[in-house]
């Protein structure tokens, strides 16, 4: 079988984990397969050196948008740490589109997302990037249908994945659909990686709700919840330390802090169980130290908030522990 070329969008700042990772994916697909099944073509927005974040070096194969990066079969733009607050450049994204539109099938790693949806190909379309940049993506990009908790998101040739190493993830679900399950389970086993990554990537994102927000009497309330979230918490104990009515206090914590504050005290109290998990303390002990009054209230909130079940979490971090 003819190699799919792999074109892999490289801009100076580069996650270089969003290149190589996905590269040693395809690479050891090749090894399973037993024949060269793709060939990886690194493409930079002009020709040389490509410095990554790291300061490490890596030189792009061919200038995005030049005849010989024409006829891929896949392309990928990887991410950059600041790869959002990049200055635009319509003809750079002129030469990103006429390229996608060009392959078989295009997406993105991580922040690679924001490069590809000035292009318009993510208008109408669902798609995910890294959970820290996800509100400012569906702020500056409304008509993508952003999907915040997902590790990464088939639709029709799109294919876009969450942070860094969910570009693994990504590049291996592009393996399955090439070579089949059975070659895809080989490379996961060698790389040591998931097959399936239990739930989303919200539950990799780090204190969402820890730094209270709104006007001073709001964030005494916040302060004083984070500090103990066994403490009952409702609207009426809330509101009395605020020194307002109950009424007035929902409709104000609404409107500044952007959820009702059971909402927010439910997200308060995951996260502190999800310290408690880490630590290794039981999903029965963590759910009565953060307030929740029945085990299985907190099994349904946790799972629903990360999609994983407070067991299963404990479980993965006491083998990445023990790694």
């Amino acid at each position: 079988m003819a190699a799919r070329t792999i074109g892999m969008v490289a801009m100076n700042g580069v996650q270089l984990l969003d290149v190589s990772g996905p590269a040693d994916v395809f690479a050891e697909a090749n090894v399973q397969a037993g024949e060269p099944v793709y060939s990886i073509r690194v493409l930079g927005s002009a020709p040389g050196t490509i410095e990554a974040s790291s300061g490490m070096r890596i030189v792009a194969d061919e200038v995005l948008g030049s005849p010989a990066s024409l006829g891929l079969d896949t392309l990928l733009v990887a991410g950059a740490p600041h790869l959002h607050r990049r200055a635009r450049d319509p003809e750079l994204y002129a030469r990103l589109r006429a390229m996608a539109e060009a392959a078989r099938r295009y997406g993105s790693v991580c922040t690679g997302a924001f490069l590809l949806a000035e292009t318009g190909l993510l208008d109408g379309r669902r798609a995910t990037t890294h959970w820290a940049l996800a509100e400012r993506f569906a702020e500056r990009f409304p008509a993508v249908q952003l999907e915040m908790d997902a590790i990464h998101v088939r639709d029709g040739r799109l294919r876009t994945s969450a942070g860094v190493t969910a570009g693994l993830d990504l590049a291996l679900s592009l393996v399955e659909e090439d070579l089949g399950k059975e070659i895809a389970r080989s490379v996961a086993a060698q790389l040591v990686m998931y097959f399936r990554r239990p739930g989303g990537q919200l539950h990799y994102s780090r204190n969402r709700q820890g730094s209270p927000v709104g006007r001073s009497i709001l964030q005494e309330v916040q302060r004083w919840v984070i500090a103990h979230p066994d403490a009952p918490h409702d609207v009426a104990s809330l509101a009395a330390r605020a020194g307002i009515s109950p009424r007035h206090f929902a409709r104000l914590f609404h409107e500044e802090v952007g959820a009702t504050p059971s909402f927010w005290v439910e997200g308060v109290r995951i996260e502190a169980a999800r310290q408690l998990l880490e630590d290794g303390v039981p999903p029965k002990l963590a759910a009565a130290r953060c307030g929740f009054a029945e085990g299985e209230t907190f099994r349904r909130a946790f799972q629903r908030r990360l999609g994983v079940t407070p067991a299963a979490y404990r479980a993965q971090h006491r083998r990445a522990g023990q790694g």
